[in-house]
């Protein structure tokens, strides 16, 4: 039986980070604002002649890991500036929101680095934007993770009315508006004619006759 193969998007990857020393205290948390994420193995290799033929030889693999995004005031965005400036270990993670495995958890990378590198970029007239590099211990851990319902919604939120938001007796938000579902497409339903509404009822506009300034007679 075929294995279904679906292309990776790039807005499906989008990186999370936490400081390490938060493991135990907090969640990661999206980067906002990303426009490239980048994951690269290196290897270098060398060719070493021998009477009896080239021997090729592999040196240790090396990870580089970079990130673009919009600048911003956020605590990832700041915590940036935090890791270069004081060294501070991070845990980053390059999360494939839309690949998931049979129990519904997603394919994800896993690093622990240090912000080797952080470029800010500020154009007049144009937004500032942020270039981060990172310095990877190890190697990148590959597998599947549970997006916690906060995390999920800060990258799937839902449809809102303009009332205020109030929770309702599941516990699920409540907040004015429906949600835009299949069928919906073309959906027009004028609202009924009120009769106290001058500006809606119809006038039929008075003729005028013309016979040339003649009066007609039996």
């Amino acid at each position: 039986m075929a294995t279904e193969v679906e292309v990776v998007q790039g807005n499906s990857i989008k990186m999370y980070y936490r400081r390490l020393s938060w493991a135990k205290d907090k969640e990661a948390e999206l980067v906002p604002y990303q426009t490239s994420a980048k994951l690269t193995f290196k290897r270098d290799s060398d060719t070493t002649k021998t009477k009896d033929g080239n021997v090729a030889t592999s040196a240790s693999l090396k990870p580089e890991l970079e990130l673009e995004f919009v600048n911003n005031s956020s605590v990832p965005a700041d915590e940036f500036y935090h890791s270069v400036l004081k060294n501070e270990k991070i845990e980053v993670w390059l999360v494939d929101v839309d690949r998931t495995n049979a129990t519904g958890d997603n394919f994800a990378w896993y690093a622990q680095a240090t912000v080797s590198e952080d470029e800010t970029e500020a154009k007049t007239g144009d937004t500032s934007e942020r270039s981060i590099t990172f310095s990877v211990d190890g190697t990148p851990k590959q597998g599947w993770l549970k997006l916690s319902a906060e995390q999920q919604d800060q990258i799937d939120y839902i449809f809102r009315g303009l009332s205020a938001v109030v929770s309702g007796e599941n516990g699920s938000e409540v907040n004015g508006g429906t949600p835009w579902k299949d069928g919906d497409a073309g959906t027009y339903v004028p609202k009924e004619d009120s009769g106290s509404d001058s500006s809606k009822q119809a006038t039929t506009p008075t003729a005028t006759p013309t016979n040339n300034g003649a009066n007609a007679t039996a």
